[in-house]
């Protein structure tokens, strides 16, 4: 049986990644869908760093 897989471009693969949703103020968080981040820019300047 001779199966062909074709491979996703790593680009198109980001491109089809549903919206991450900031968790404190329900923004959508811009062009981070490859990080760990769960906060936005905006929520994120606002919380304390110890």
């Amino acid at each position: 049986m001779n199966t062909t897989y074709q491979m996703t471009p790593k680009a198109e693969s980001f491109r089809v990644l549903e919206p991450k949703i900031c968790t404190n103020c329900g923004d959508i968080i811009e062009e981070m869908h490859e990080t760990y981040f769960t906060q936005c820019d905006k929520c994120l300047r606002k919380t304390p760093h110890n």
